[in-house]
């Protein structure tokens, strides 16, 4: 076949196969059938051997043609199908940036824990020491240790949760104070704070709940007077309440503690001129405390004619409920975290 001939041929073959080119593989097969190295357009020049000389000119343009045209159509299908491929890869791969964004929760420590880790924080400061006490008490250390014998009439206000005659939860975290004095054989001083729930039997309504939260404290040492209670509860007072805030103390009864005393806080709400969260009194009960019973110090081994203490309890509920507002003593209880998004995170 002429050499020209061949060259149109091997046109005429390639515009036949673009029309097969629907893809990259079928582009991969055209450019190796007409453009490698061994391609049909790229071995037409080896035809120039037997072009006279007077047509070689021609053929030379010719098969320039011929590899022009194709080259063009394998460059243009290429760009096409990398588009292609590129608009089909972001139609799977698309964004919706109108959604919303999905935000990371916060958690919020329950108020319940808040107050506690203040209240460890603030008497720490105070070189105390912090004690874990027993949810799982005996009659003997819950009881009968804190100066309430078995007919005493003050059980009556804690009958609670017995496993048997002897086992029971504890009705008051004060039962670490015996636990404290007795570990302590050396009866050297005693600082420290327990916190911890407590059980009774209660009417489980807006104030009262059958489990609740208390923080025990306890100091013994030679030469402790119902001054040093009073200092370490206006100091303690002012650091969780605010430094206006007074207290005052009233007479009252526990069996483990004489003197014993109630202690009330100036309401933060009327600033002491009454209103109805203190009841028209300008005072809020927020604990209990006393000089520890000589009895309950002779018990747990420490001679009442040398050492002296005072012991101190408070609702981790009520001071989290006058702190922050809240009505119900149960919410504590509820797991509902919308209970506590108003609440300060840490």
């Amino acid at each position: 076949m002429d050499p020209i001939q061949t060259a149109d041929s091997v046109l005429n073959e390639a515009l036949d196969a673009e029309k097969e080119v629907k893809d990259q593989n079928d582009l991969s097969l055209f450019y190796n059938r007409f453009l490698s190295k061994k391609g049909k357009a790229s071995t037409l020049m080896t035809l120039m051997k037997e072009v006279k000389a007077e047509h070689k000119a021609a053929f030379g343009k010719k098969v320039n043609e011929v590899k022009a045209s194709i080259v063009s159509f394998y460059e243009a299908k290429k760009k096409e199908l990398e588009q292609k491929e590129l608009e089909e890869k972001l139609r799977k791969e698309r964004i919706d940036i109108t959604l919303p964004g999905k935000g990371n929760l916060l958690g919020r420590k329950n108020p319940f824990y808040q107050i506690i880790d203040e209240v460890e924080d603030i008497f720490v400061s105070m070189g105390y020491q912090i004690v874990s006490g027993r949810d799982v008490e005996t009659d003997h250390f819950n009881f009968e240790l804190l100066n309430v014998p078995k007919d005493h009439p003050s059980r009556d206000m804690q009958d609670t949760f017995y496993f048997d005659a002897e086992r029971l939860l504890r009705t008051q975290t004060s039962a670490a104070q015996a636990h404290a004095m007795l570990e302590n054989a050396e009866k050297t001083p005693i600082k420290m704070i327990c916190p911890g729930k407590a059980y009774r039997r209660d009417d489980d309504d807006m104030t009262h709940s059958h489990q609740f939260a208390q923080i025990e404290g306890l100091v013994v040492d030679k030469g402790i007077s119902l001054a040093n209670l009073k200092a370490t509860l206006e100091l303690f007072v002012k650091k969780m309440f605010g430094e206006k805030r007074e207290i005052r103390l009233r007479s009252s009864y526990f069996p483990f503690t004489e003197p014993s005393v109630e202690v009330d806080v100036s309401c933060f709400s009327c600033q002491g001129k009454g209103c109805p969260m203190c009841k028209d009194t300008g005072w809020i009960e927020i604990l209990g405390a006393g000089m520890v019973n000589p009895k309950v110090l002779s018990m747990c081994g420490y001679d009442p004619e040398v050492y002296s203490g005072f012991a101190f309890g408070v609702g981790v509920e009520r001071v989290a409920m006058l702190r922050y507002g809240i009505d119900d003593i149960r919410r504590f209880y509820q797991n509902d975290v919308r209970f506590l998004k108003p609440f300060p995170g840490k």
